[in-house]
């Protein structure tokens, strides 16, 4: 159990037996000696977020977050099948446990795997992977690096704003957050 003082952004907390994420935490104490804490949660089991306040001496218990290596092995569009690279057991995530981190699944990549109770819940991409273009509108001769952008669909079936010079079977570096170009990668 933890204090109201000790619930801060990047916590993890359970509330009615499911993980939050604390993204935002504003503590204040009153001249009677209760606390408050304003927060503003992450449910990690469906991504929804919520505003609780909590009020008093009130402690809160910390949810058991644990991360392990796992690697991707297929998709079927509504699952997704890794395998734990401890244990080799396969399991697999819903398509709405991924949201838009399954456009950047590679089969055999590796991957973070968020873990709660012992039970694979969501999954931790790098903040940047590298990915062929499959297909995208031909560069022309002159074009530079500052002009315009166009889309471009990677391996992966996730569409990119590049630049112009950018050609199918080129690879480049995205930034899985943002979901933009990085640079062209030499490979």
């Amino acid at each position: 159990m933890i204090s109201l003082a000790q619930v801060k952004p990047g916590r993890t907390i359970k509330l009615d037996n499911v993980p939050y994420l604390v993204l935002s935490a504003i503590f204040s104490k009153t001249a009677q000696g209760n606390g408050t804490s304003n927060t503003k949660l992450k449910n990690l089991l469906t991504g929804s977020t919520i505003q609780k306040t909590f009020q008093g001496n009130k402690e809160v218990e910390e949810a058991e977050i644990t991360y392990s290596k796992a690697q991707y092995l297929y998709g079927t569009g509504e699952e997704f099948f890794f395998m734990d690279n401890s244990t080799f057991e396969q399991f697999s995530l819903s398509s709405d446990d991924l949201g838009q981190d399954a456009q950047f699944l590679l089969a055999g990549s590796e991957v973070d795997i968020q873990n709660y109770e012992g039970r694979p819940i969501a999954l931790n991409l790098p903040p940047k992977i590298v990915l062929k273009v499959k297909e995208t509108e031909p560069g022309v001769k002159g074009n530079t690096a500052t002009g315009g952008r166009k889309p471009a669909t990677m391996e992966t079936g996730v569409v990119v704003q590049v630049p112009l010079f950018i050609n199918a079977g080129d690879f480049v570096r995205v930034n899985t957050e943002t979901r933009e170009y990085v640079e062209r990668v030499d490979k």
